[in-house]
This record gives structure tokens, sequence and C-alpha cells, in this order.
């Protein structure tokens, strides 16, 4: 706090200085130019500008001074970030949970009811449940599963993206789908490297936890090709996904069951096992009966 208002004084000094130049030598137009700069922005040595909020005001352009998706297998940086999306390590305002849209569907029924005996089994080191695969932090999938892009999930999703970009919404068909497992490892250890483990574990899955390995999720991105965090995109997406077959798989509100950040981006594909996991207002993991949380 003392930080933020020793920022605003700072710019609100700098504007007043550099006006009061400009009107002294005649320049009328200066000062307009001068009052569209952020109060929250200062510039480092290298003159890039820096911010607090990874995010701008619009929630979609990110302005993190280290890319941590820009890494290799091995950890190293690499020239392109196009491989890899995930939440920065600090969340923008709009993505705060109090704000993001929650869908509001209520159930009388309890988790174990609607599971009604939930029958669970193993499968080469892989858990499912009423024949759904789970991973979450608590049932994780073996290193050496790699089943690639699901192809009726991936079919499921262009039939979505299709719908979305038919009503003017801002989607782009780019996505960030299939990770194997060492590229999760590359990704994790990366921001475990910069913010912490405690802190990478709210937003990055540990790698052989990340759903994206069983080729079944899918972050969608903007048409700026940023993670799509927009209010009214995220709300379509809690009211149509699961005529796809998708659910939200992240939400608002249910930190503390799925273990991570609300990701307004991260779809899961469950066929038609989707419309009952989205009308019945829970978690997969609440639906299903199983264990989530944080890591044992």
């Amino acid at each position: 706090m003392e930080k933020s208002k020793y920022r605003i004084v700072l710019a609100f000094s700098l504007l007043t200085n550099l006006s009061g130049g400009a009107m002294m030598a005649g320049c009328s137009g200066s000062s307009a130019n001068l009052a569209s700069l952020s109060s929250e922005t200062l510039l480092d040595n290298s003159s890039v500008i820096i911010t607090d909020d990874p995010y701008d005001e619009s929630g979609k352009s990110e302005k993190r001074t280290m890319d941590l998706r820009q890494v290799d297998e091995s950890g190293q940086r690499r020239e392109s970030d196009s491989e890899i999306e995930e939440l920065p390590s600090v969340v923008h305002e709009s993505l705060d949970s109090e704000t993001l849209p929650v869908n509001e569907t209520t159930s009388s029924s309890s988790a174990s009811e609607t599971t009604s005996s939930p029958v669970s089994e193993n499968k080469e080191g892989r858990t499912y449940v009423n024949g759904v695969l789970i991973v979450n932090k608590k049932h994780p999938v073996p290193a050496d599963y790699a089943p690639g892009v699901d192809p009726e999930a991936q079919a499921a999703l262009n039939n979505l993206l299709d719908a979305m970009q038919s009503q003017s919404l801002n989607v782009s068909r780019d996505t960030s789908n299939y990770r194997s497992y060492q590229t999760q490892t590359a990704l994790y250890n990366g921001y475990v490297n910069a913010p912490g483990q405690q802190q990478a574990d709210t937003f990055s899955a540990r790698p052989g936890f990340s759903e994206h390995q069983t080729g079944l999720a899918f972050d969608l991105k903007d048409t700026a090709g940023q993670l799509l965090t927009s209010p009214t995109e995220a709300q379509w997406l809690l009211d149509h996904a699961a005529e796809y077959g998708f659910i939200v798989r992240y939400q608002a509100g249910k930190e503390s069951i799925t273990g991570y950040q609300a990701e307004p981006w991260h779809l899961r594909y469950l066929g038609e096992l989707a419309k009952d996991v989205a009308a019945s207002g829970l978690t997969l993991e609440e639906y299903l009966g199983v264990e989530g949380g944080d890591y044992q």
C-alpha cells in the first residue's frame, strides 16, 4: 500500500512539473499527452515500462518483466512463447474470484448423492472414476503417458469455437492443449525458479499432475494471443461449454477443491457427461465424489 502511494505521489509530481514546464514553453498539447500516463506505471533503467500487475487495464495484454513461458525442456529460455500458455504468478484484479463470472447453478444433491457410490479403478497408473479419467493434485498420471490431443475432444472444441466466433466473441482458434510430461516439467520449473514453489503450485501443475497431459484439456486465448479472461467470453463458456461436451474446470470460489486459482479459459472435455456436471453446479471432484485440494 505504501509503495502504491509512493508511486501515485511520484507520478503526480512528475505530471505537475512537466505540465507546468509545458505551459511555460507555450506547448498547449503537452498536458493532455501527459495525462495519459498511468500512476501505477514506472520506468526501469532500460526504459521498459513495468507494473505490479501482469495484465493491463483490459485484462488481456501481459506486461510481465520476465516471461517464464519462454523456456525449453531444459528449463532455459527459448525464443518463442507460442507453445505454452498458463496463468502468470500474480493475478490481475480482473481475475479476482469476486469479479469472475460464477456458475450460479445450484443443486440440492450432495456430491455423494450425485455420484451414487462412485466406482474407482486404476489403469496403468491412471485413476478412473465411473469411467472418467481424473487428474488433480491427488491423482497423477505416469510420466510415460503420452496420448496426444484427443481427436474427439478436438472436434468438439472446433464446434465450440465455431459457435463463439459466429457470435463475434473475442476468441482465437489457437489453443494451448496437450503437453508432454517433459514440457510440463520445464514450464513448472520455470515458475518455481521465479516466484517460488508455494506460489507456483497455485496456478501451475507439477509434472504428472496436469490435465493437459491427458489431451483432454484446452486453454482458450483471445485474438491477441492472451489467455481468455474477458467476462463476456468467460460467461459464455459457463453458459454454453457443456453443450459441446466441456466444463470450465477451475472456477471462482472452488479453489480449495480444485487446488488451483480460477481459470476461466481452461476447458476439460467430458462428452455428454459435461451437461450433468455443469447443471449440478459442482466441481468434477465433487460430482464424482473424489478427493481434491492440495498435494498430499
